[in-house]
């Protein structure tokens, strides 16, 4: 198989240098993954990049609007089907999949793996040894995590397969999966204890966490920090470790206390 990466013209601090749309080639057969926001100059480099190839598939691996808003327009451009776990925000996809479906390419067969935590549809594609890690794994930055403990259990459970390289949906191709799972796993888990210390110390709301926690991170950044660390209060509060007095989506007023001096 052969993979040819785009780079869509979506930098940002969120987005690094870009969303990576990855043009799959096998038997004269082609697949895009991951085609992006709507951007008429990635929408174009993508349809040169398939033309001389027999289009058969379009693969989004969550409905986030910088991954899949572009996938249902390439679609009918291409006449192919767009695959996808669920509908989402300007995203429709005609078949939907799940844990252990598989995509044929000529003769290959993508594998898809169900990888909630980033988002609850969120999926990756295996290919042979090679994964396609959407958002569960970015090149060179962490992840905004919804459901810590789906997320842990994904990253786990990626760690089990045999992978040669990670294909991420932004930042730069890694040849080091176990060492790069490893590495994300001891983040979190490091990340949490940082929590449970600020905690500790008498911060009594998200913000207050995230002031004491991400101190040394960008504070544009610091809005999805929060986001994060309410995932990792959620996991607490399942593992009776903390009580989360607030929902989810207020981040900001929501009051967390510890449960005696177990934590």
């Amino acid at each position: 198989m052969e993979i040819e990466q785009l780079l869509a013209p979506n930098p940002g601090l969120f987005t690094g240098p870009g969303t990576n749309t990855y043009v799959l080639r096998s038997g004269g057969d082609v697949l895009v993954v991951d085609p992006g926001p709507i951007e008429p100059s990635h929408h174009q480099a993508i349809v040169d990049a398939v033309s001389s190839s027999r289009a058969v598939g379009v693969l989004v691996t969550h409905s986030h609007p910088d991954h899949a808003p572009l996938a249902n327009p390439l679609g009918r451009d291409l006449d192919v089907p767009v695959y996808g776990h669920e509908p989402g925000p300007a995203f429709d996809p005609d078949l939907l999949v799940g844990d252990g479906d598989l995509v044929s390419l000529a003769s290959e067969k993508l594998t898809v793996l169900h990888t909630p935590g980033h988002s609850g549809d969120h999926i990756c594609f295996l290919a042979g040894d090679v994964l396609f890690t959407g958002d569960h794994i970015m090149g060179g930055s962490t992840v905004v995590v919804e459901n810590m403990v789906d997320y842990l259990d994904s990253l786990r459970r990626l760690g089990e397969l045999t992978l040669s390289k990670l294909y991420p949906g932004h930042g730069p191709v890694m040849d080091n999966p176990y060492d790069v799972i490893d590495d994300y796993i001891s983040h979190r888990l490091e990340r949490e204890e940082q929590i449970v210390g600020a905690l500790r110390s008498g911060a009594g709301t998200v913000g207050a966490v995230v002031e004491d926690v991400y101190a040394d991170v960008d504070r544009a950044l610091h809005p999805l920090a929060a986001y994060s660390v309410a995932a990792h209060l959620r996991k607490l509060v399942a593992e009776d470790r903390v009580a989360f007095d607030g929902e989810a989506d207020e981040l900001w007023s929501a009051l967390v206390s510890l449960l005696g001096a177990s934590t």
